[in-house]
């Protein structure tokens, strides 16, 4: 596997976000994650967007950070926030998710962010487990989803 940063708008970024999208929909029943995102927010040092290629240049996953401040959507200075982590079907199983989550940490970290967090749906056991075995805990919830019932927030010391 080859993980390169890309923008947000690199079109295999795109190409990848209209998957997980169409995912979303169908496990929830509605249009899919519509936490407003924008490439700025993961330009670095303040972010980065991960998207892994396989052996004949295919993009099968990808993976983001961006960085928080404490604010009224309940983020705390410091927060470096999982988003868009994806693997298509096919790579699945492969542990590509779980190298890119540690890519993730590793850079969140060089950028002087103090703790990781997510939030994910409760319909999404796959990444439930995957971020419990990687040291992810339940926290306050926080961000876009965090009104809803079926929001899971997670976080992670990244200092320390």
């Amino acid at each position: 596997m080859n993980i390169q940063r890309r923008s947000y708008d690199h079109p295999d970024a795109v190409k990848l976000n209209d998957q997980v999208q169409l995912e979303y929909a169908a496990r929830y029943g509605d249009e899919g994650d519509i936490t407003p995102l924008d490439p700025t927010m993961f330009a670095p040092p303040r972010g980065v967007y991960l998207v892994a290629y396989d052996d004949r240049d295919r993009p099968v996953a990808t993976g983001a950070w961006r960085a928080q401040e404490t604010n009224d959507e309940g983020y705390s200075d410091g927060d470096a926030e999982i988003k868009r982590m994806f693997v298509i079907p096919e790579g699945r199983g492969q542990g590509l998710a779980r190298r890119i989550l540690r890519m993730l940490e590793d850079d969140a970290r060089a950028a002087g962010r103090t703790r990781m967090v997510l939030e994910t749906g409760d319909k999404q056991p796959e990444a439930i487990a995957l971020y419990r075995s990687s040291g992810y805990e339940p926290c306050e919830k926080f961000g876009h989803y965090r009104t809803y019932d079926s929001s899971l927030c997670m976080a992670k010391p990244l200092q320390g």
